[in-house]
């Protein structure tokens, strides 16, 4: 059941030439372990270094070498099973999955098929405010990665780099949930918030730590209803693979334009192959890789050189008491704590770097004023310099003095903005910068009063048109806001106006 305060919604429909048509995706998600050693072994998984520097014996497929389980990915794996609410098996065991790889050098690789560590789970995709679908997790298995040809240094040659070879991956294995391509994006962007919070994965997709092969098909509508009641895939199309995908924006392409051509190869009385495909980001199409292997195409069998995994609940009891508080529910503290409306609760809870800086703003200051300092002022400008939040060269405290001296009055709005900019590029203590460049904000009602007096004096046309048009009175507020260089406090410019006026 979808919580009260979320509608599921509406699968995309794509029109056809003669009918209307649904989506049906499911998705295949491989996220790199975030471990500094490898499945199997000890050797770095290190980004960047030197080809083939990162291999060990096992790694290269050496005569006699028997592969060691790395208890800290195990470890990683659970937590991230947890962190998705999913059904942790005690036991659990690895299978070979037999195919040649020029970047494979056992000729095999060591996955799970029979048995998986991580059972069924689920994730909440927010689409917008009171807008989600919930995505059942099938399976979490833990599986070694590949290395990596290089076909682009030699004319005549290839080249393989192993330090990949045998780095943990975990294949996030979802339901046929998903309904349409901007769906699938922000599927993947929450599994990958949801990782970084755990510390589970980096989630860098440029360097190959995420990526997701995306499963697509077509139906007419209420097939999929009829599915879900039945359970029986045969309402479902046809589905063909979309392969190592890394990238949100390619994702949604890719899906469109394999959506589009099945519709017209089944308008146009053909059928629908299962295949693998790949998506041609230049050309924007999908085009056929291979026919869709199934699991005995690959002649799986337990892994002899690995006993099954035995786990202990006290252990795995252990990792759940220590994960963090999760995206979801830091969202949900945040508009219950600070009064956030959900869809800055959401800006802010991204990433975790970010609602953790705002909760130093906002301690002990007003939620809403300081959530509208960290969104709008800071984000837009890290933003325009293409910074991180990490990077941001105004500290927790520094926004929170500005913040502070606008409630005490010492200057306003207008001023403080001036101010931010000034911390931003060249630092300081914001209080003192006030009082060193005279920035503190007129608040001597004397001397507000009689700027106003001159104001008025100066325009007696306008003094009339306010009478009968009070909503002129603004004009004599920016009048007066102008003559003490915006440093009047304006809210006691506004009152004295309208007292002078006698509106």
């Amino acid at each position: 059941m979808l919580d009260l305060a979320h509608e599921p919604p509406k699968p995309k429909v794509i029109a056809g030439a003669r009918h209307d048509w649904e989506l049906v995706i499911g998705m295949e998600v491989h996220a790199q372990v975030a471990s500094k050693a490898k499945l199997f072994s000890g050797a770095s998984t290190e980004f960047g270094a030197e080809p083939n520097s990162n291999v060990a014996f096992v790694d290269a497929a050496m005569p006699g070498m028997l592969p060691v389980v790395n208890e800290y990915c195990i470890a990683q794996a659970v937590r991230t099973g947890l962190g998705l609410k999913a059904a942790i098996n005690l036991r659990s065991a690895f299978d070979r999955k037999n195919y040649f790889y020029p970047d494979l050098p056992q000729g095999y690789q060591i996955s799970q098929l029979y048995h998986p560590l991580v059972g069924e789970g689920e994730v909440l995709v927010d689409m917008a405010p009171g807008v989600a679908r919930r995505v059942r997790i099938e399976r979490i298995h833990v599986e070694q990665d590949a290395g990596k040809s290089i076909h682009d240094m030699d004319p005549a040659m290839s080249f393989v780099d192993l330090n990949r070879t045998g780095v943990a991956l975990m294949e996030i294995v979802s339901r046929p949930d998903i309904r349409g391509p901007e769906e699938a994006a922000a599927y993947l962007t929450k599994l990958r918030q949801i990782m970084r919070y755990l510390g589970t994965c980096e989630g860098n997709m440029q360097s190959g730590n995420l990526r997701a092969d995306v499963n697509v098909s077509v139906c007419r509508p209420g097939a999929y209803e009829k599915f879900m009641e039945t359970g029986d895939p045969s309402h479902l199309g046809t589905r063909c693979e979309i392969k190592n995908m890394n990238s949100m924006r390619f994702i949604q392409q890719a899906i469109d334009y394999e959506a589009r051509r099945q519709i017209a190869l089944l308008e146009e009385g053909g059928e629908v192959v299962q295949e693998t495909r790949l998506y041609d980001p230049d050309r924007g199409e999908t085009r056929s890789m291979r026919s869709k292997e199934e699991a005995h195409d690959y002649r799986y069998f337990p892994d002899p050189d690995l006993l099954p995994l035995e786990l202990e609940q006290a252990w795995v009891d252990d990792i759940a008491a220590g994960l963090p508080e999760l995206p979801d529910a830091k969202k949900a503290r945040f508009v219950t704590d600070y009064g956030l409306t959900e869809y800055d609760a959401g800006v802010l809870t991204a990433e975790v770097a970010a609602a953790d800086y705002f909760e130093q703003v906002a301690e002990g200051r007003d939620g809403k004023q300081a959530a509208n300092w960290v969104i709008n002022e800071l984000f837009g400008r890290l933003k325009k310099d293409e910074r991180d939040i990490t990077e941001s060269p105004v500290s927790p405290a520094q926004l929170g003095a500005v913040i502070d001296l606008i409630a005490g009055g010492d200057i306003s709005g207008k001023i403080a903005k001036d101010l931010f900019e000034i911390v931003y590029t060249e630092g300081g203590d914001p209080a003192e910068i006030v009082e060193a460049r005279g920035m503190k904000q007129v608040t001597d009602t004397a001397a507000i009063e009689a700027e106003v007096d001159k104001v008025i004096a100066a325009n007696p046309a306008q003094v009339e048109k306010a009478k009968d048009n009070p909503k002129l009175a603004g004009w004599f507020v920016g009048q007066v806001m102008k003559a003490t260089g915006g440093k009047a406090n304006p809210k006691a410019v506004n009152e004295i106006v309208a007292a002078k006026l006698g509106l």
